[in-house]
């Protein structure tokens, strides 16, 4: 038997914007009813990183960086789960960043849920990656532009902690572009620090919800990517549904060609001891 974890309060600055993305996950299991036993909430380095620690749902705290490795095992290794990864701007644009692009391109069937505050706040307000460039002597990071660029992305939204209700129905898109086998649903949600990088009233006035924008087409990819563009020129910043395609994850398409999922096969020692030594003799052992 295994013991039930229960979640602990977080342990944010009152007004953090991690709230309100907590507030909308569980908001989004209970809409689509998912138990506590069918999601696997994984979580990166940061304040972000403390997530998994306060939602009812298998959890796992990955290496800085690491968190979409990591997700994307557990989502080979049980395709059934609703797998959930999390972190911070610094987590996924600065040293996990090369894992971000390569899992764009692999299209995994898991939920990116990246929380931009524009800021390191556990490390007391180092500029992050998305710092806006008047603090800084570089251009901004852009995750959603980068998303944009590489082939074999299928669903990119950017959502904001100060917006509950489009924040959540967007992770409930997601969640169903991975249940579907359609693979890698990457969602940015802007997410203010109040101690270090309060940016509520500077955001308010820069985001476009493309939602609202009855000529704008989230199916067309060259299209999104010169919208986002145009906005980022005139300093604002497009929020909503930005990309949606159909595409196939690799745990689909394991399920489609006859393969058990990697946690229904049987690896007891004793069953895999001829297989075992085959390969010892290949080696002349």
């Amino acid at each position: 038997m295994t013991k039930t974890y229960q979640p602990n309060e977080p342990i944010w600055c009152a007004g953090c914007g991690h709230y309100g993305v907590r507030n909308a996950l569980l908001a989004a299991f209970r809409q689509m009813q998912v138990e506590s036993h069918q999601a696997m909430v994984l979580a990166g380095i940061g304040c972000a990183g403390t997530l998994q620690n306060n939602v009812s749902a298998y959890g796992y705290h990955a290496l800085h960086g690491r968190v979409l490795p990591a997700a994307t095992g557990a989502k080979l290794a049980n395709p059934r789960l609703d797998v959930i990864a999390v972190g911070g701007d610094g987590d996924g644009y600065a040293i996990g960043c090369g894992h971000l692009i390569h899992s764009f391109k692999r299209n995994p069937g898991v939920v990116y849920i990246l929380m931009n505050n524009g800021t390191y706040g556990l490390t007391k307000g180092q500029h992050s990656p998305t710092a806006d460039a008047e603090e800084t002597d570089e251009q901004a990071f852009d995750g959603v532009q980068l998303g944009l660029s590489i082939p074999g992305s299928g669903f990119i939204a950017r959502g904001s902690s100060a917006s509950p209700v489009q924040l959540q129905a967007l992770m409930v898109a997601a969640m169903e572009h991975t249940r579907a086998g359609k693979g890698f649903a990457f969602l940015e949600v802007l997410s203010p620090c109040v101690t270090y990088n309060d940016t509520y009233p500077a955001w308010a006035g820069r985001m476009v919800n493309v939602d609202a924008l009855a000529e704008y087409d989230c199916g067309d990819r060259i299209g999104a990517f010169t919208a986002v563009n145009s906005l980022l020129v005139e300093n604002r910043f497009a929020t909503g549904l930005i990309f949606k395609q159909d595409g196939k994850s690799p745990e689909r398409r394991r399920l489609d060609s006859g393969q058990a999922p990697l946690c229904d096969l049987d690896i007891s020692p004793d069953r895999q001891l001829s297989g075992f030594r085959e390969i010892m003799a290949g080696y002349g052992v």
